[in-house]
């Protein structure tokens, strides 16, 4: 019985982890980079609706700061991509960029 309640445990738990990475894949925007800005910590992006900001628009190209300046080191110029943007108190900032395949 406890291991049966244990599976069911394990089984449940993964379930709940594959649709957080799913909900999380959903959040994600595409998007070309247009230009990096190391020094002062900024990307250009065109990109499509960006959901989770409401943003609805297709075909806008913005400057965003970065979380994490490390993240501009991942990417290049032409690059395509999908990220992940937010509204903090400095502007709207990428906080998960990565190369699509």
């Amino acid at each position: 019985m406890k291991t049966r309640n244990f599976i069911a445990g394990i089984v449940a738990i993964s379930f709940a982890l594959s649709s957080a990475a799913v909900m999380a894949q959903a959040d994600m925007a595409k998007g070309e980079v247009k230009k990096i800005d190391e020094s002062a910590g900024k990307i250009t992006l065109k990109h499509g609706p960006i959901k989770n900001l409401d943003m609805d628009e297709d075909g806008m190209t913005m400057v965003f700061r970065v979380q994490d300046p490390a993240m501009l080191k991942q990417v290049k110029v032409g690059d395509k991509v999908q990220f992940q943007a937010e509204r903090a108190t400095a502007g709207i900032t990428v906080t998960k960029i990565e190369k699509q395949k």
